[in-house]
């Protein structure tokens, strides 16, 4: 029988900047546990003035723990028992809800898609309703939440050691994947035992492309339903939503991240449908669309997406 398990963000139960497949695990579950984790998001200087309330775990630990490269608070690993090398762990997004009343955005020097326009850093709070599920921005517009995690991934190969959480990779990772909405789901590669998958970088809303460098970051609980699979066999993340099926790229090229994205939809479609590479294909050029997922973490993101309606 499965069960559910609650994990906060403390000083035990985060890592910040790095994803190392050397981290204990903070949490052990099996296959198709479910796990509410509440975490947290943002350092120091991001911090909003009164009446804005931060989160007390958030203050602990800004006091307690120091980044080991910059990147995010993401709150785990979690080990899945039983989880190997070559398997696939299938996140099931179950629900995600700010935890705030607050985010904020903005953009810094040499990053983002315009760092030669805008050569200064600005940072921004904003005002989030969570009871009408807006987010109140400065110049008198109001704008629908649609939160989601910005990254979920599990612990990289073991001889990569120790790295950023800022470049998503074959572990998934800071994907910034806007459609990893409550009903979505994502298949990861397994690198290590256990799985060791972790969250963080709650997002309240994000236009593709995340193109200042920074969504509506906010601290956010997801629910997630951790299954192993090991009848799949992947070597790069996939997802699905209610509506379709996502196939990633990820690369300093987005040209590059394009035809990653492609052919792991003609890949896909060949797994489901039995369908000659050709033939995938010119279905991709009459009914995937090409999106872009981010274009500011080191490795830019390109994703492919398939209606599921027309494979019925």
């Amino acid at each position: 029988m499965s069960r559910h398990h609650v994990l906060d963000s403390s000083p035990e139960t985060i890592h910040w900047g790095v994803f190392d497949p050397g981290l204990k695990p903070v949490l052990a579950v099996r296959s198709g546990d479910t796990v509410t984790v509440n975490t947290v998001s943002g350092g120091r200087d991001a911090m909003p003035p009164p009446p804005h309330v931060v989160p007390p775990e958030l203050l602990e630990i800004h006091a307690r723990c120091a980044p080991r490269a910059p990147g995010h608070i993401l709150t785990g690993p979690i080990a899945i028992e039983g989880a190997e090398p070559g398997d696939v762990l299938e996140v099931r997004v179950r629900e995600v809800k700010p935890r705030a009343d607050w985010g904020y955005t903005g953009f810094r020097p040499l990053r983002g898609a315009l760092p030669e326009d805008f050569p200064y850093t600005r940072l921004l709070h904003i005002k989030v309703d969570r009871a009408r599920g807006v987010a109140l921005l400065p110049w008198d517009m109001e704008l629908p939440l649609s939160p989601f995690f910005g990254v979920m991934g599990v612990a990289p190969p073991p001889h990569y050691g120790v790295v950023s959480t800022i470049e998503p990779r074959e572990y998934g990772g800071n994907i910034d994947l806007k459609e990893m909405t409550a009903g979505s789901t994502l298949f990861l590669p397994v690198f290590n035992k256990g799985a060791l998958f972790s969250v963080g970088d709650g997002h309240g809303v994000q236009g593709d492309g995340e193109v200042s460098l920074m969504a509506l970051e906010m601290c956010m609980s997801g629910t997630f339903e951790l299954v192993l699979r090991k009848d799949l066999s992947l070597r790069f993340p996939r997802a699905e939503t209610p509506t379709h099926l996502v196939t990633l790229g990820l690369h300093e090229d987005l040209d590059q991240a394009a035809k990653q994205a492609l052919r792991g939809m003609i890949a896909l479609l060949g797994e489901l449908r039995n369908m000659h590479p050709a033939d995938a294909y010119s279905l991709c050029s009459l009914a995937v669309d090409l999106r872009v997922t981010q274009v500011v973490d080191g490795n830019k993101g390109i994703h492919a997406m398939l209606a599921k309606s027309l494979l019925k």
